[in-house]
């Protein structure tokens, strides 16, 4: 499994952001309601954050105790890593939507009496923020330091190699790529 790429994040939250703005200003030509979350969401995604943080605790936990009597449970480490992964994933279409209708919504600050709609996109980009953040440190959480070893990589000695890519990038506690 690949690390997260910051970039493909930058890009799809752009993405998202001129299409939560776009979806605003369709919603708003036509008199529909504003394409945005409930307030009451923001207790889901404090759930998601908080499991994952507490499987990443336990990962890092296990990673960096100097003596280890019991392995870990790969297939622990590798659903909190791909946890983590969708956690930073839905953190950026959260951030990238909700920024967008925030945009649309700023352009009429002054105009409005109820800016409650507001004020809940960016209660929601905020929260797909501390997603986003999570997601990524428990990403890193999850990988493993590079061995000590004068061995080359793939040479049959002892140490880790990594198929195209240098040692300790891209791999992880529970062994996979």
């Amino acid at each position: 499994m690949k690390p997260i790429n910051p970039l493909r994040l930058l890009f799809i939250g752009l993405v998202l952001t001129v299409a939560g703005w776009s979806a605003t200003v369709v919603t708003t030509r036509y008199s529909m309601a504003t394409p945005v979350l409930p307030a009451t969401a923001l207790a889901t995604m404090g759930v998601i954050v908080a499991i994952t943080l507490v499987l990443g605790i336990r990962v890092l936990r296990w990673r960096s105790s100097a003596k280890r009597t019991k392995a870990l449970d790969p297939l622990l480490a590798a659903r909190t890593l791909v946890l983590a992964q969708a956690c930073a994933y839905a953190g950026t279409v959260l951030l990238g939507w909700h920024a967008g209708i925030f945009l649309d919504q700023l352009r009429i600050w002054n105009l409005r009496s109820d800016q409650g709609i507001t004020w809940v996109a960016i209660t929601m980009a905020a929260g797909g923020l501390v997603m986003i953040v999570v997601g990524m440190l428990v990403e890193r959480f999850c990988r493993i330091p590079p061995e000590d070893s004068d061995a080359a990589p793939g040479d049959g000695k002892p140490g880790r190699g990594v198929r195209g890519e240098a040692a300790g990038e891209g791999e992880y506690a529970y062994g996979g790529d």
